[in-house]
């Protein structure tokens, strides 16, 4: 295992017993250089301590998960396919502004307002990530309560937890690769948004969220 950057005895404790703090992350660019990833473990491994690091098991998640790894304790990262991407069937790799003429109806389908139309193909609708995705937070928070973790996922999985915690039902902007939005799960009932769309430390700033729900 890869060794701390910083001693568990000089980090900043997390003492939050009625609630877990899911700290959710874009995964970083695949063509990208791993300077973005690497100012993103340096603050997680700065701020209080990690406990676990979950990640999808797509490859540009699972890299950023073990990044973020190396800075933080060396902890093992533990794959989690619930936290895939949206499953986007026959349109799985098309590119979209050419999918009025590639494929009509799929493009149909995916900017359907119903959010239950699924994709042609075996794609997945919107009520079916949400609950894919809700399942998956739900069932890291029950095992982390009291404790801070970090998940590791993509960029419309992101989109559907906002709605889900958010209270306009729309995510709030764009989701920039290798940003931070903070959780706290405290019941299946009670589920906070307390910072969104954090890029801080891309651009080098204090680390503090681009729009926090506190």
């Amino acid at each position: 295992m890869a060794e701390s950057s910083i001693t568990d005895s000089l980090l900043p404790s997390y003492s939050h017993a009625d609630y877990a703090e899911i700290v959710v992350v874009r995964h970083g660019k695949t063509s990208w250089n791993s300077e973005g990833r690497v100012q993103l473990a340096q603050r997680l491994s700065k701020e209080p301590k990690i406990y676990a690091i979950y990640s999808s098991d797509l490859q540009r998640a699972f890299e950023t998960a073990q990044i973020i790894a190396s800075k933080c304790g060396g902890l093992e990262v533990v794959k989690d396919i619930d936290l895939r991407e949206r499953h986007m069937g026959n349109l799985q790799g098309l590119v979209y502004r050419e999918l009025t003429t590639t494929n009509p109806i799929g493009y149909e389908a995916l900017v359907s307002k119903n959010d239950d139309q699924e994709l042609p193909g075996g794609g997945e609708s919107l009520v079916q990530l949400f609950e894919r995705c809700k399942s998956a937070l739900l069932r890291i928070g029950r095992k982390h309560k009291g404790e801070r973790v970090v998940v590791v996922t993509h960029g419309a999985s992101i989109e559907t937890l906002y709605k889900w915690a958010g209270t306009n039902g729309r995510y709030a902007g764009k989701i920039d690769n290798a940003s931070i939005a903070i959780f706290h799960l405290y019941d299946e009932d009670k589920w906070t948004l307390k910072i969104w769309g954090d890029v801080s430390h891309l651009n080098h700033n204090e680390f503090k969220g681009a729009t926090s729900f506190s």
